[in-house]
C-alpha cells in the first residue's frame, strides 16, 4: 500500500515514536511540541561532543575542528564571559563576524553562559552595527578585525566590550579571543530552561529599521526536530511506494542518495536563520560534518563537494543555479549529494527539473521559513517537488498554517490571502518593539506578510509579498508570476519585477533583467515572449537591462526595494 502525507505524518509523530508530538502550554497558549526534543541548545552541543568526540565537525580552509574541540572552546569562552565579563543569565552578547569557526564557538559559549546570542548582519555599516548593539543592549561583542574597526568609534559610548578573533595584533579597546579562551576550562554552571530566550536574529532591514526576532531554546530545538521529522515523513512515503511497486511486480530503480556519510556545506551567512538553524545547529544535532566556505564561489563549492563528499547543499535558488551554470560543473564529482535545495526565495520550476536531471543522486528541495519562525516552515522535496514545483510544500503537524483576508478571517482552499504560522517555533517577540510584536503576532499566529494560498492537498503556495504587490489601475499583479514567465526566456539569467509610480495608473509594472553572458535581449523581444503567456496588463512597460547581476542581501535575496527606488528616482529626474 502507499501512504498519504497525512498518514505518514501520523505514523511518524505518534506515541512512542522518535518524533512523537505532545501538548504543551507555552506563554498561556497550547502547542504541539516534540516530546523528545533537546530541552536547550547547550544540551544539544554537549550531547554532540559526548557522542561524536574527535570526529570532524567543522572543515574550514585547511583547518579541521572536532565536535569536542568546538564545544571545549565554547565552554572556555562561557567561563570567561561569566568570570571576566560578568555576563549573567539573559544578558545579550553580540556576534559580528563573517563565517569563521569562532562564530560557532562563540554561539556555543554565549548560550552556555546563559546569555542571549545576538546575531547581527556582518555586511552592516558602522552605524548599523552600532544600532544592533544599542538596540539589543549588548554588554560584549565578539567580532573579527573588520567588524571591530567599524564598531570601534561607538563601543565606549555604548558601554560594550569587544573580543576580536583571527588576529594577533593588539587592538586598542579590545581583547584577543586567543587570550580570552583557554580550551579545557570547564563551563560555568548556569540553569537554563527551555523557554528562556536563546537568540536575537536581526531581520534583513530591507523594509526599514531592522527588528530583533527573539527565539527561545525550545523554538530552536523544535525547529530542528521539525526539519528532521519532515525528512523522515518523506522517507517513510518513499519506502511505502517502493514496497508497493515491488509487491506489484514492477521494476523498482535504486533510490537516489545514500552514497556518503551525511554532511552539509555552509554557503550562506551564519547570521541568517537558514545558516544558523537547519545547517549549523542541524549538523550538531545529527552528528554531521559541516564544510564552511570563506565566501560563495560556485567552482570552489564544487571542489569542496567532491573533496569532502558533501551530501547536503542548502542555499538560495540563485546559488543552485550558479552551480549548474558553472563552466566546470561536469568536471567535478557531485554524486555524494543527496539533497540540493534551500530557501529564501522561490525557485523557478525549470530549475527544479534541472536539479533532478543534472545531479546523479541529489534530489531537489526547498523550504519556506522565516526568521520569525526560527527558520522552519513548509518544505517540498523529491517527487512532491517535481509534482508541484511552484509550491513551498507542506509543514509537519507541529506547525499550523492558515490564509486570512484583510480582516483576519480564515480563507478556504486556493483562496489567496496572507499566510500565517502557528507553532512552538514562532518567535516570542521583537526585541524592545511591543507595537511591532502586537502587529505581527495575533493570538499566537505570526503574520508572514506574504500572499499565498493552500490547496486542497495542503500544499502551500507563496505568491508574493503583500507589500510588493503591484496595483496597476486597480488590477493586482503578482510579481513572482511575471518573474517566472520572464525567466523562461533562454537569454535571461535573473530578473526582478516591481512597481514604479505612474501619475494616471497609480503604479506601472517594471522589470530589471540581467542576461546570460554572451546573450542579449530587447524590450520588444521580451514583450513578444510574454505575449500569450501573460495577460496584457501583466507585461512590464518599463524594462531595463543591466550589465551586472542584480543587488542582493546577505541572504541572497534580490533587493527589489533598492532597484525600485533607483529606477523611480531616475524616471522622476528632469
Amino acid at each position: 500500500m502507499t501512504l498519504s502525507f497525512t498518514e505518514a505524518s501520523e505514523m511518524v509523530t505518534g506515541p512512542g515514536q522518535v518524533f512523537a508530538l505532545v501538548d504543551a502550554e507555552i506563554r498561556g497558549r497550547s502547542y504541539r511540541v516534540f516530546e523528545n526534543a533537546k530541552p536547550t541548545l547547550p544540551v544539544l552541543f554537549d550531547d554532540a561532543a559526548a557522542e561524536q568526540g574527535d570526529n570532524d565537525y567543522l572543515v574550514y580552509e585547511d583547518e579541521r575542528w572536532s565536535f569536542a574541540e568546538v564545544v571545549s572552546h565554547g565552554h572556555a569562552l562561557a567561563a570567561a564571559l561569566v568570570d571576566k565579563y560578568n555576563i549573567e543569565k539573559g544578558d545579550r552578547v553580540t556576534i559580528a563576524m563573517r563565517n569563521y569557526p569562532e562564530w560557532i564557538t562563540s554561539m556555543v559559549g554565549i548560550l552556555h553562559a546563559g546569555g542571549i546570542a545576538t546575531l547581527v548582519n556582518a555586511w552592516w555599516t558602522s552605524d548599523e552595527l552600532a544600532y544592533g548593539l544599542r538596540d539589543s543592549g549588548s554588554k560584549v561583542v565578539i567580532c573579527d578585525e573588520e567588524r571591530f574597526e567599524r564598531m570601534a568609534p561607538h563601543l565606549k559610548e555604548l558601554g560594550c566590550r569587544a573580543i576580536v578573533v583571527r588576529t594577533a595584533a593588539a587592538m586598542d579597546g579590545a581583547e584577543l579571543y586567543d587570550n580570552v579562551v583557554v580550551p579545557g576550562t570547564p563551563k560555568p554552571e548556569v540553569q537554563i530552561d527551555p523557554d528562556d530566550d536563546a537568540t536575537i536574529l536581526y531581520t534583513s532591514g530591507t523594509t526599514g529599521a531592522s527588528k530583533g526576532a527573539v527565539s527561545t531554546h525550545r523554538a530552536h530545538t523544535n525547529a530542528l526536530m521539525s526539519f528532521w521529522c519532515r525528512a523522515t515523513i518523506t522517507s517513510t512515503i518513499d519506502k511505502a511506494k517502493r514496497e508497493a511497486a515491488v509487491a506489484a511486480g514492477e521494476a523498482v530503480p535504486e533510490p537516489k542518495g545514500d552514497s556518503a556519510p551525511p554532511s552539509f556545506i555552509l554557503t550562506v551567512p551564519l547570521f541568517h536563520a537558514t545558516g544558523c538553524v537547519p545547517v549549523m545547529l542541524g549538523s550538531f544535532g545529527l552528528g554531521q560534518k559541516l564544510v564552511m566556505m570563506y565566501k560563495w564561489d560556485p567552482r570552489r563549492a564544487l571542489e569542496l563537494i567532491e573533496a569532502e563528499k558533501v551530501s547536503s547543499f542548502v542555499g538560495v535558488p540563485t546559488m543552485v543555479q550558479d552551480l549548474l551554470e558553472c563552466p566546470d560543473f561536469d568536471k567535478f564529482d557531485t554524486s555524494s549529494l543527496k539533497g540540493v535545495g534551500g530557501g529564501g526565495a522561490p525557485a523557478a520550476p525549470d530549475l527544479v527539473k534541472r536539479v533532478e536531471k543534472n545531479f546523479s543522486k541529489g534530489r531537489p528541495g526547498i523550504g519556506y521559513g522565516m526568521t520569525e519562525t526560527t527558520a522552519y516552515g513548509p518544505q517540498n522535496s523529491g517527487d512532491d517537488y517535481l509534482y508541484k514545483p511552484s509550491s513551498a510544500g507542506r509543514p509537519v503537524p507541529s506547525m499550523r498554517l492558515k490564509v486570512t483576508d484583510e480582516k483576519g478571517n480564515e480563507l478556504g482552499p486556493n483562496e489567496q490571502g496572507e499566510l500565517c504560522f502557528y507553532g512552538p517555533t514562532v518567535i516570542r517577540c521583537y526585541w524592545n518593539k511591543p507595537e511591532a510584536t502586537d502587529e505581527a503576532i495575533v493570538d499566537g499566529w505570526m503574520r508572514s506578510g506574504d500572499l499565498g494560498r493552500i490547496d486542497e492537498e495542503g500544499f502551500v503556495f507563496v505568491e508574493d509579498r503583500a507589500k510588493d504587490m503591484v496595483i496597476r489601475a486597480g488590477e493586482n499583479i503578482g510579481c513572482i508570476e511575471v518573474e517566472a514567465a520572464i525567466a523562461e526566456h533562454p537569454a535571461v539569467y535573473e530578473v526582478a519585477v516591481y512597481g514604479v509610480p505612474h501619475e494616471r495608473l497609480g503604479e506601472e509594472l517594471a522589470c530589471s533583467v540581467y542576461c546570460r553572458p554572451g546573450e542579449s535581449l530587447t524590450a520588444e523581444e521580451l514583450a513578444d515572449h510574454l505575449s500569450g503567456r501573460l495577460a496584457g496588463f501583466k507585461v512590464p512597460t518599463v524594462v531595463e537591462f543591466t550589465g551586472d547581476m542584480l543587488p542582493r542581501s546577505p541572504q541572497g535575496k534580490i533587493l527589489k526595494r533598492v532597484i525600485r527606488d533607483r529606477v523611480s528616482a531616475e524616471r522622476a529626474a528632469p
